[in-house]
């Protein structure tokens, strides 16, 4: 019985291991292009207190060693309010990292300067959140770590950003849910409101009519 037990055990942490490491490490990287004077913004949903970090380079252009200023960008990271969190002007590459002080939808701009002829510049951008952002590298060597205990930091700090995920979701649809409700108690007032309207212009109506029919005996 023993070494079935542990064989079964050894499979189930392997599989853990295995969802760990396919969680743990997305590809964040994106590969786009900007075309002069058309800026391009892309947002990422942060939770709070999340740590959030960012690099981004310009490709040069073939057979280019340096980069001609057609092709140097502004770069501006802004939060759901506004603030503005990184900012970069006429630059061919930029880091950037902060703890998210609000949840939500964090954008970041990148645009190139109007030039003619048109010009379009390639972009690499990686923008990491959450457990993503861990240097598992420097982790394992301050804390002399082996593979087996690192993949179970992984598995652990996976499974609490799933965790907290699932209640930001559920938080959120209690949101949703309380708006629902809110709007629907607004609308039926509403609709009440306007019932009540049409009756008393309709009430007004009749006793103009019936006082002028008198006045006239017609009645």
């Amino acid at each position: 019985m023993e070494p079935g037990i542990g064989g079964s055990a050894v499979l189930r942490l392997a599989l853990a291991l295995a969802v760990a490491s396919l969680l743990a490490s997305p590809t964040r990287s994106l590969h786009f292009d900007l075309q002069s004077g058309k800026p391009k913004c892309i947002t990422e949903d942060i939770k709070l207190r999340a740590m959030a970090v960012g690099k981004y380079t310009v490709v040069k252009p073939d057979g280019s060693s340096t980069l001609p200023d057609s092709h140097r960008i502004t770069a501006r990271i802004s939060s759901p309010n506004g603030n503005v969190i990184h900012s970069a002007e006429k630059v061919e590459s930029g880091h950037f990292a902060f703890n998210a002080l609000e949840a939500g939808n964090y954008l970041a701009c990148f645009g190139t300067p109007v030039h003619e002829p048109p010009v379009t510049v390639t972009l690499d951008l990686d923008w990491r959140t959450g457990v993503a952002t861990k240097d598992w590298t420097n982790i394992a060597k301050k804390e002399h770590l082996d593979v087996m205990q690192l993949e179970l930091f992984k598995l652990r700090d996976t499974i609490q950003s799933i965790h907290d995920e699932m209640f930001s979701l559920r938080s959120r649809e209690e949101e949703m849910h309380e708006m629902n409700i809110i709007t629907t108690f607004g609308m039926a007032w509403l609709s009440l409101l306007s019932l009540v309207v049409c009756l008393s212009v309709a009430g007004l109506q009749f006793w103009h009519l019936k006082t002028f029919f008198e006045r006239k005996k017609l009645l």
